[in-house]
């Protein structure tokens, strides 16, 4: 009997042995794959779950083994969901502490500085590991986000990164607190004697001066212009705000008979700022509208290589318009105040 015992006991030993030898291969044997993969562990789902679309798809041999080590060290249920970026040279364990760590596949998404805030609804809504919760109309926006006035500019343009099935709110509300946080730092540093009544005010001229001009050396020269003909009591007259009033009526022309409509944003027929900002605003248009350049220029006009030419007199801007934009498009900007 003890014999027999014996030999049990020692085949047990054997056994096991062997388990563990294979588990330990198991365990350590790289992943098949033949590029990386992008898994998800969907949120509420067992770990088990993860390894076991792994062994279907024949990227690991045996997801039994990597489950049973996980439970027993604890780490069963410390794993978070996400996507994780599978590669070749991981094995199981490598994948388990990765689940554990939490360190997901973060995508991205870029709001562009300049666009408006349709465009930017609809460049979000067109990114598919966007979980899409906005409400389909505009008007419904700010009210949804608890935050109050226009949407327009309310978002600060940069790249944010996020998680799978991340909520596109949480994409807004995390830009809207970055362009407080930016407006609010840029509006401490501001020049004295600005014809701004308070911060949204610059950032509605920053949105001008955004969109006026892609040379970054020429944005507070526009903002200058801009600023003396604020506190000249001439209007703006700018083409861009002409555009963003006209909505989806424009079509990449601006006619005679558009500068004589009675908009809100028309600044050919209204003294002052449009009462919104027009579009996106980077930390740059807003540093300029703060720190306006010196000097003496009411006038500028677009030279067609995406710069502009400054004048101070009617007479030199009239004399640059005919060398520079004789045959000009209707949408090039004017940017000629009335005396």
């Amino acid at each position: 009997m003890r014999k027999r015992m014996g030999v049990i006991f020692s085949m047990l030993c054997i056994w096991a042995f062997a388990m563990t030898v294979y588990a330990a291969y198991l365990l350590n044997e790289n992943l098949q794959l033949d590029e990386p993969v992008v898994v998800s562990m969907q949120k509420g789902k067992p770990l088990s779950s993860f390894f076991r679309e792994l062994e279907k798809n024949n990227w690991i041999e045996d997801a039994r083994w990597v489950v049973l080590v996980a439970k027993i060290s604890g780490q069963a249920h410390l794993a978070k969901a996400g996507d994780y970026k599978l590669t070749a040279d991981m094995n199981v364990m490598d994948v388990l502490a990765l689940l554990v760590k939490g360190k997901t596949v973060q995508y991205k998404i870029t709001l562009v500085e300049g666009q408006n805030i349709k465009e930017t609804l609809a460049r979000i809504k067109a990114h598919p590991q966007l979980k899409q919760d906005l409400p389909k109309k505009l008007d419904d926006l700010m009210v949804f986000l608890d935050l109050k006035g226009h949407p327009e500019g309310r978002f600060f343009p940069d790249t944010y990164l996020f998680d799978a099935n991340t909520r596109a709110s949480e994409i807004l509300v995390r830009a809207q607190i970055r362009l407080e946080t930016v407006l609010a730092q840029e509006w401490q540093k501001r020049a004295e004697d600005l014809p701004y009544k308070n911060s949204y005010e610059a950032l509605v001229m920053a949105s001008i001066v955004e969109k006026e001009t892609a040379a970054v050396d020429e944005r507070e020269q526009i903002a200058g212009v801009f600023v003396r003909r604020l506190n000249k009591n001439m209007r703006l007259e700018t083409d861009p705000t002409v555009i963003y009033g006209m909505g989806d009526r424009y079509t990449g022309n601006i006619r005679r008979k558009h500068l004589k409509e009675k908009t809100a944003y028309n600044t050919y027929r209204m003294k002052g700022l449009p009462p919104s900002p027009i579009s996106l605003v980077g930390r740059e248009a807003i540093h300029a509208a703060l720190h306006p350049a010196a000097g003496k220029e009411l006038y500028f006009v677009a030279k067609g290589n995406g710069r502009h030419y400054f004048s101070a007199t009617l007479q030199e801007h009239n004399k640059a318009v005919r060398e520079y934009q004789i045959n000009r498009r209707a949408k090039q900007y004017r940017s000629t105040p009335d005396q």
